[in-house]
């Protein structure tokens, strides 16, 4: 399929937007008042440092809220203004935000429902709108909304559109694009329908593997089991690891995306050559400026004495997954919670740990004075971590009072 003719055909329609409706003001006046917090900005103004009795509490110098994903939820709100009585979905979460996908929820705004795995846009009715969110939509599905003659507002983030855009690039010189992200996620799922062929990999040891059998070739039923669900129709590791291009899911972690992209350049430079290079490996940087910047904020923070961390943000939400990655990194005890709900009386937290299931855990505070950093990724709103840090300062007075 020629994606970009298809992009290009869409985007010309009548039923598409991706500007807004021109109530952006009064959006924006709606998002301040429900997700903004006077608590989050004091710390700000405090250099990031907030004590009271014996919890300091040290914010990290880049969090929350990143400008694409306010782009999206504000877009969501504004459609339902200019929509006031029309059918409204979202082709998935908005952003992974529990709290915001829920107020959608109450403003009447549906999800398409999912049913053994699969959307079941049977519930979508010609005229209908449908809201396409922060990570996108794949082109099946903006190709079955257009075929349904729905009205469709784009929310994509526009690093994730560069994204699109490299992978595109890789297919005019035939490259297979290596996408650094999670085969399941829904940007990863979106970005691979733009490419011809690709392979994804979740991290540097899948990387290294894909890597090895570039070199050395190696089995190629093993590989095909190894990537079953990775990997576009009719991929052949012998054939289509000749020319490849680097991509990535935009909430990975910086650092391994890069290291990825070296490793493979590596490869591909030892097997066929320094000059030869230019004619088998394409990499452009695709990684995120607020992604980076939390990381980066995230990376200073681990730096100082901390007696704990506690991470916010929605238990699917990649970026927030990787900023707790770099706290297990440093082996500082890290707490990863969606809302303040999961903290509770008694001393105890449900979080989850990475790659697990949700635990509890006792006693999570230290006794007497204690430093605990806070971070939250780019779909959280200030207003849950202020929640989060209030529950911290009262459980923490409640357990000294005892």
């Amino acid at each position: 399929m020629d994606t970009r003719a298809f992009k290009r055909s869409l985007q010309s329609s009548e039923n598409y937007n991706r500007k807004g409706f021109g109530h952006g003001a009064e959006a924006t006046t709606q998002l301040q008042s429900e997700y903004q917090s006077h608590l989050i900005q004091e710390i700000r103004d405090c250099n990031y440092r907030l004590k009271r009795g014996d919890v300091t509490i040290r914010l990290a110098e880049s969090f929350g809220f990143c400008w694409g994903v306010e782009r999206a939820v504000a877009m969501a709100y504004e459609t339902r203004t200019h929509f006031p009585t029309e059918r409204i979905w979202v082709t998935n979460e908005i952003i992974h935000n529990p709290s915001v996908n829920q107020r959608l929820v109450d403003m009447e705004v549906g999800f398409i429902p999912i049913q053994d795995g699969t959307k079941d846009f049977s519930v979508v009715d010609s005229g209908d709108v449908v809201i396409l969110p922060a990570f996108g939509a794949s082109i099946p599905e903006m190709q079955l909304l257009k075929d349904k003659n729905c009205k469709i507002v784009d929310t994509t983030c526009p690093w994730v559109s560069k994204v699109w855009n490299t992978v595109e690039r890789h297919k005019k010189k035939n490259c297979t694009s290596i996408i650094h992200g999670k085969y399941k996620h829904e940007e990863t799922i979106a970005t691979s329908s733009f490419a011809d062929k690709y392979l994804v990999v979740l991290n540097m040891k899948e990387a290294e593997y894909v890597a090895n059998y570039i070199l050395n070739g190696g089995n190629r039923d093993e590989f095909m089991a190894k990537f079953s669900r990775a990997h576009s129709s009719g991929f052949d590791p012998d054939l289509d690891l000749e020319q490849i291009g680097i991509a990535n899911q935009t909430t990975m972690l910086k650092s391994e995306t890069e290291a990825i992209g070296k490793l493979f350049e590596r490869t591909l430079m030892k097997k066929y050559g320094p000059d030869k290079l230019n004619d088998h490996f394409q990499s452009f940087n695709t990684i995120c400026d607020a992604t980076q910047e939390r990381q980066d904020a995230m990376l200073d923070l681990v730096e100082e004495k901390l007696d704990l961390i506690l991470v916010i943000g929605g238990f699917n939400s990649s970026n927030t997954t990787q900023l707790q990655q770099i706290a297990i990194q440093r082996n500082i005890p890290s707490y990863h919670i969606d809302t303040a709900v999961r903290i509770g009386i008694g001393n105890r937290v449900e979080h989850k740990p990475l790659g697990k299931d949700l635990e509890v855990k006792e006693n999570w505070l230290p006794a007497g004075e204690i430093v605990v950093g806070v971070t939250s990724g780019a779909s959280t709103p200030d207003k849950v971590v202020e929640e989060a840090i209030e529950k911290i300062f009262e459980l923490k007075a409640v357990v000294m009072a005892v």
